[in-house]
């Protein structure tokens, strides 16, 4: 079966609407730079969704999960696959006591404000992160000595094959740093059961004021980037390893590496995925060569 078969059987499945052609997935990452895949598509509820991914998995067709777009790049030669988007359509949220449900394309600025409203403590750490609940599960997210494998109660998944649908409770989850269990598996969450605890809106609001704040005095968050860029060495800090080898400011092409947060890659100004990759080379290997460490990247790179 050819991929334009494959693709219009998938536009039967999701409508057409849901499905776009040559997709310049820079419209779709908070780096606002890279290439093209061959094709997004973006079903609108699980039956679709598993539907979708049985499709491609007969196919042979290469595709990858994508949520908010805030921890990945796709290089600008593009991805011949296709992109499997959980988004707005997996964005509900349902309180119920001490535990919130949202689903995976629930952004966690959101989240965290519905967790606020319900004077539910636990996910203030969060609510400056630009990313999607499912991304945030997907790699363990955290911030301010808190992460997520700390609030999960549970996941619900559907396998990568769509062939499946199940929950992982959080001892399931194989939670480590920025890594979780559907890193090895490649399924995708669909919702996520966060088990949190009373607490005063007053309090909540006054600590998600204080991390925002901290954000903004540390972070380069008027520019283009995905975050901290690298993985936290053991026994070390990726920012202030670059910024000791002088590397802070360091620009190539339209990227730069942040004069306000070192662990930071930012677009300044009309940045190619090249541009991107090639700075984190750089980084990488003064870095090594200067401190015999190994910068990992935290952002998913997709494509040639």
């Amino acid at each position: 079966m050819s991929r334009e078969d494959v693709i219009k059987e998938i536009e039967n499945e999701i409508g057409n609407k849901n499905v776009i052609i040559d997709c310049d997935m820079s419209r779709f990452t908070s780096f606002k730079a890279g290439g093209r895949a061959y094709a997004l598509v973006c079903p609108n509820d699980t039956l679709r969704l598993r539907n979708t991914l049985k499709i491609l998995a007969r196919s042979g067709i290469p595709y990858e999960f994508f949520g908010n777009g805030t921890n990945t790049l796709v290089a600008d030669n593009g991805y011949t696959g296709v992109i499997v988007r959980i988004g707005e359509a997996f964005s509900e949220i349902h309180v119920d006591e001490e535990e919130l449900t949202a689903g995976a394309g629930a952004l966690l600025s959101t989240v965290s404000n519905e967790a606020l409203k319900a004077g539910l403590f636990g996910l203030e750490f969060a609510a400056g992160i630009p990313g999607s609940i499912g991304g945030a599960v997907f790699m363990n997210a955290g911030a301010y000595g808190n992460e997520m494998k700390n609030i999960v109660k549970c996941v619900n998944i559907i396998s990568r094959d769509g062939g499946s649908e199940f929950t992982k409770r959080n001892s399931e989850m194989r939670f480590e740093y920025r890594k979780s269990l559907l890193h090895e598996t490649g399924d995708a969450a669909t919702g996520v059961t966060l088990k949190l605890c009373r607490g005063s809106e007053e309090a909540i609001r006054e600590k998600m004021t204080e991390y925002g704040a901290l954000r903004s005095e540390r972070q380069p968050l008027s520019l283009p980037s995905a975050g901290s860029f690298f993985r936290r060495p053991e026994g070390h800090y990726a920012g202030k390893l670059i910024e000791d080898a002088g590397l802070k400011g360091l620009t190539l092409g339209g990227a730069s590496v942040s004069e306000r947060h070192a662990g930071f890659i930012v677009n300044n100004k009309d940045a190619t995925a090249t541009d991107i990759i090639d700075l984190m080379k750089i980084v990488q290997l003064t870095v090594r060569d200067k401190f015999g460490v190994v910068l990992e990247p935290e952002v998913r790179i997709i494509g040639d």
